[in-house]
Formats: structure tokens, C-alpha cells, sequence
């Protein structure tokens, strides 16, 4: 990163001090306020962290204004339309797209690591049924801490390597044992001669009585929302692992904090939302006409779910991908259900109106990735509640290669935000009997 600098000056006393601005390989300059406090006694002020760069990264790049997605340099459409999850992993925790030595090296060790401890498999057991599956994520991966003490000494890149590689392949077989747990059916197996995508459906669907084939359109279309959904910079998540993980806690436990943290409606469960609003849609019997007007006006509360996004503010490149894989499941009518159908050409009617509309576009209040992952997922037939564990099960790999970067980086220290301070002034103790 080459330096330039800016000078501060404090109106009040006089001091001045010189801070440097780096600047990236993409994106804007970054000023160093490190030690703005040390020779001003001034902290930054910036809630939500929208003007602060909380680390620096080689991992992702992310231009919200041209709607630009990179991962370690290569954009998102490429990765999407030629690669596949795996390769994309061993991308973003190397560095580099592998030669097929190195992956098939990666594959086999990914591969040989998707079986659960026996002990965790009754560890399910303690759950009540209807336990969310993501309560069921947080409190397992958190438990592997406990069965995985040879790879523990952080400071060592190969234990953080076999710690990546036990998370990236434990993690499907973790979430689809989280949906069978529920359903009251049993636990399927890995089956190392399937692919990654082809292996998780086959743990969510298959049954020990039938013979289950993996539908190869919704396998392609999983692993591609995989790939979108691997990693995407220093968003809420990915800070909550690079702060849990500041603290040099163990790696399990680190991942099971993003998960929490990936939990929350206005994080990773928005794809939940868009369901809840088609369904509110379709169960009002009010013309989608009425709810358009309503997301119009100001006044009015409602809000389309999964239209526009906080950082993109053009469109989201992900969105773009997504949207051919589902009109094509849709062409193909994969869906069965008939409740499901309905509320997937309420969706299809809602994306005609916003992509048409000059009140959407002139806000660029396009569908985003959410839109279409809750389409996709509830085409495939996958329950609600497991539309966030699907989330977290394509971001294990942006965590622990964000998590693995900030271990190996030297400078590295424990997260400690700073406050504004807004609460009483020193006062003095009075002792109860003396109190008015």
C-alpha cells in the first residue's frame, strides 16, 4: 500500500498531527487514526462502522457503487459460471485458484472429514424438536471445540489449516442433521462419492428405504448460491469472527459466534423475509397492486423484502447470476408443491413489476440476492427455517479464511472499541439510610 498523508489540526489547543492514508489496490483511501488519541486525546466517532476500516484484507473486494464483487481479485460472474464451491474455497483460504494436483488434494481432505463424532450425533438429542435448526448450529459447531484438541494451538498454520478443513466439510452434514433432527427422520451418512452440493442434498432428502437421486439442476443451483454467498468482506458476521477470533479463542468456538451473529433478521435471515412477505401476499387476497402502492408510500411501514441492499446501491452482481438459475428451475417446474408454486409466481409477477416500474428503478431498488435464494431454496423444497443454515453453511469458508488471515498477521490484537461516553458524572457514594 503506498502512503500520502493528511494534517489535523485541534482548533482548541492548537496540536496538529499528521495521519497517513493508505491506499488500497481497489476502493477508496483509508486515513490511519491510530494515533489520532496518543497525540490529540481524540477518538472517531462512526456507529455501524460505515466510514471505518476495521482491518486491512487480501480476501475480498466489494464496490457497492458499481456493484462490483470480487474474490481475491477474480469477479463473481466468473466464479460463478466456470467454478464450482470447492474450488472456491480453496481460492479464498489460499490465495490462488488450484492446479488439479491441489485439488484434488483439497477435495480428498475435505472429503475425509465430513463425519461426525458419534458422541455429537446424541448430542442432537438434548434439542426439543422443534428447536430452531440455527440454535442447533450455533450449540454444535461451538461443541466441536470439545472432540478437536489436536488442532488447537492457533499460531500454527497447519492446525488453522486442518481447523478450516474440518469446518468447511463438517458444516453440511451439521445442518442437514439439524433438519432431519426436527422432522423426526434419521441421519443420513455422507457419501464421499458425491460432490459438495450433491452431498448435502442427499443428507437432507434421501431416505434409507428409497433410492434417492441427487436432481442435477438444483445441485448446480445450490453450489452457485454457495459460491455467492462465500464470503462478502467485513460485513456483521465476518467482524464478529474476526473480534471473537481476536481473542485468540478457539477456532470452533469463533465460528459458532458468526453463526449467532448471522442469525439476526437483518443479516441472514432476510431470504426468510421474502417468503413471510409473499405468503402475507397471498394469504391477504388483495391485489399485488395494493401492496406495490403501499411500499410506495413513505408512511406506510411495509416494505418489499429482498429489493435493494444496504451496500449496492447500482445492483447486486450476485442477483444477476441467481436470477437464470431460478427462471430456469422455474421453466423446468421443479416445484411440487402447490402452496409453494403459488407463491412462487407471486414472486415471478413482483420481480416484473419492480424491474419495470420507474419507482423501483429510479431508487435502484432492484431483487437482490435474497430474492432469489428464498425462490430457489423454497423451490427445492427446503423449509424456512433452514434458509439462514444455508447461508452459514456457503459462508464457513469466508470466516475461517478471514479468521486464519487475521491470525497470521503479526500486528494482530485483541478487538477493543472505544464509546462516546454519555452517562453521569462522577458523583460521590451516599449510603442508603442517607438517601432522600
Amino acid at each position: 500500500m503506498k502512503k500520502d498523508s493528511v494534517t489535523l489540526i485541534d482548533n482548541r489547543t492548537g496540536k496538529q498531527v499528521e495521519l497517513d492514508l493508505l491506499k488500497p489496490t481497489c476502493g477508496p483511501m483509508t486515513m490511519d487514526v491510530r494515533s489520532l488519541y496518543k497525540e490529540l486525546g481524540i477518538f472517531t466517532y462512526d456507529p455501524g462502522f460505515m466510514a471505518t476500516a476495521s482491518c486491512w484484507s487480501d480476501i475480498t473486494y466489494l464496490d457497492g457503487e458499481k456493484g462490483i464483487l470480487e474474490y481475491r481479485g477474480y469477479p463473481i460472474e466468473q466464479l460463478a459460471e466456470g467454478s464450482t464451491y470447492l474450488e472456491t474455497c480453496y481460492l479464498l483460504l489460499h490465495g490462488e485458484l488450484p492446479s488439479k494436483e491441489e485439488y484434488d488434494e483439497f477435495e480428498h481432505s475435505i472429503k475425509h472429514h465430513t463425519m461426525l463424532h458419534e458422541q455429537l450425533l446424541r448430542f442432537y438429542s438434548g434439542f426439543r424438536r422443534d428447536s430452531h435448526p440455527m440454535a442447533i448450529m450455533v450449540g454444535v459447531v461451538a461443541a466441536l471445540s470439545a472432540f478437536y484438541h489436536d488442532d488447537e494451538d492457533i499460531h500454527d498454520p497447519q492446525d488453522r489449516l486442518a481447523a478450516a478443513h474440518r469446518l468447511i466439510a463438517k458444516m453440511p452434514t451439521i445442518a442437514a442433521w439439524s433438519y432431519r433432527y426436527a422432522q423426526g427422520m434419521p441421519f443420513v451418512y455422507p457419501d464421499n462419492s458425491l460432490g459438495f452440493s450433491e452431498n448435502f442434498l442427499h443428507m437432507m432428502f434421501s431416505m434409507p428405504t428409497e433410492k434417492y437421486t441427487v436432481d442435477p439442476l438444483l445441485a448446480k443451483a445450490l453450489d452457485v448460491i454457495l459460491i455467492l454467498h462465500a464470503d462478502h468482506e467485513q460485513n456483521a458476521s465476518t467482524s464478529t469472527v474476526r473480534l471473537a477470533g481476536s481473542s485468540q479463542a478457539n477456532p470452533f468456538a469463533v465460528i459458532a459466534s458468526g453463526i449467532a451473529s448471522l442469525w439476526g433478521p437483518a443479516h441472514g435471515g432476510a431470504n426468510e423475509a421474502v417468503i413471510k412477505m409473499l405468503t402475507e401476499i397471498n394469504e391477504s387476497g388483495k391485489p399485488l397492486s395494493s401492496f406495490i402502492e403501499r411500499a410506495k408510500d413513505k408512511n406506510d411501514r411495509f416494505r418489499l423484502m429482498g429489493f435493494g441492499h444496504r451496500v449496492y446501491k447500482n445492483h447486486d452482481p450476485r442477483a444477476k447470476i441467481i436470477r437464470e438459475i431460478c427462471h430456469e428451475m422455474l421453466a423446468q417446474d421443479k416445484c411440487q408443491n402447490p402452496v409453494h408454486q403459488k407463491l412462487l409466481d407471486t414472486a415471478m409477477e413482483l420481480e416484473k413489476v419492480a424491474l419495470e416500474d420507474d419507482y423501483f428503478k429510479s431508487r435502484n431498488l432492484y431483487p437482490n440476492v435474497d430474492f432469489y435464494s428464498g425462490i430457489i431454496f423454497l423451490g427445492m423444497g427446503i423449509p424456512l427455517n433452514m434458509f439462514t443454515v444455508l447461508f452459514a453453511v456457503g459462508r464457513t469458508v469466508g470466516w475461517v479464511s478471514q479468521w486464519n488471515e487475521m491470525m497470521a498477521d503479526p500486528q494482530s490484537k485483541i478487538g477493543r472499541p472505544r464509546q462516546l461516553y454519555t452517562g453521569a458524572p462522577t458523583r460521590d457514594y451516599v449510603g442508603i439510610k442517607k438517601r432522600s
